[in-house]
């Protein structure tokens, strides 16, 4: 029998608010809740994993495609005076990343990886740190006595692309891992303005990126859409002992019995979810797109390369 911890007992029930997009979610973990929507919150992702440790009163709003405007019109209507915690991660997708790393898997005879990463860095630097700030705000105005923890994203690669059927260089795999700090060190800032709580991930997921030994990230994957999001280890070994303690105040351990009590309370937080569906349908996730057959043939034609030989050696 499991018993819960006197800690766990003694927060039973504390309101905790998860928001954000496809990384706070859980996508990547294969396993989720049946909601009616296509958020993919997971019972595997470190919020189900905290709030089953813990005892929180977990309302898992984070949806897969998120962007900053639907936090802001849809999740945080769930935020109040009694919200005691509250993670969110948001960003990669208002600055199109997803749409970025698809550029960036082409060859680069075909793409224009530097011109995709230097809008999404444009964008990183001029527009979303308004945004953000206005988010945060609100964030502060609803639960005013919450504490909050703003989660980054880890970089993708190390270096290699073991993943037949994308071709990633090392000069791509830098420039993404160079948008993926940008993005943090945006966040943090604004964060820190806020008065809230930035945690960073790279250095946690270094040595387990994507085609490492042990990924925490998915490589090109099937489905699709689990495609370069952590893993359910990702989520267990990396975001979970990186998010608890400035959460709650002290390091949560993801025993099986945890794991199991999150993975219990999936049916009643999808009949939660159930309550917001309306307003969470129309957010569509963000679904990187592997280079087709098609696509290569059609991009090969206009620049006048020869396919067939091109991959008869690569």
């Amino acid at each position: 029998m499991h018993i819960a911890s006197s800690s766990a007992s003694a927060a039973a029930g504390e309101p905790y608010v998860a928001l954000g997009d496809s990384y706070a979610s859980g996508v990547g973990t294969r396993s989720y809740i049946d909601d009616g929507t296509t958020c993919k919150r997971s019972p595997l992702a470190y919020a189900s994993l905290i709030s089953a440790a813990k005892g929180y009163s977990l309302n898992f709003r984070a949806c897969s495609g998120a962007r900053v405007p639907d936090v802001t019109n849809n999740q945080i209507s769930a935020l109040s005076t009694s919200t005691k915690f509250v993670t969110i991660s948001i960003g990669g997708n208002d600055a199109g990343f997803v749409d970025v790393v698809t550029e960036c898997a082409l060859p680069a005879w075909a793409s224009d990886c530097p011109g995709a990463v230097a809008g999404a860095q444009n964008y990183i630097r001029n527009t979303l740190p308004g945004s953000l700030g206005n988010l945060y705000s609100q964030i502060s105005s609803r639960a005013p006595g919450a504490k909050v923890v703003v989660v980054g994203y880890p970089k993708l690669f190390m270096g290699e692309d073991c993943n037949a059927g994308t071709y990633f260089s090392p000069e791509d795999e830098a420039l993404l891992n160079d948008t993926a700090v940008l993005l943090n060190d945006t966040t943090a800032s604004r964060a820190s303005a806020a008065g809230f709580t930035y945690v960073n991930p790279i250095s946690r997921f270094t040595g387990h990126a994507v085609c490492d030994d042990v990924e925490w990230v998915n490589g090109l994957s099937s489905p699709i859409e689990e495609s370069y999001h952590a893993n359910a280890a990702g989520h267990r070994d990396g975001f979970t002992p990186l998010v608890s303690p400035p959460l709650t105040g002290a390091a949560t351990a993801t025993s099986p019995a945890v794991i199991a009590d999150a993975e219990a309370a999936g049916p009643a937080q999808a009949a939660k979810q159930r309550t917001y569906a309306a307003r969470d349908r129309h957010i569509e996730p963000e679904v990187f797109q592997p280079p087709s057959r098609e696509l290569l043939e059609k991009l090969a034609d206009e620049r006048g390369v020869d396919l067939d030989a091109w991959l008869a050696t690569h």
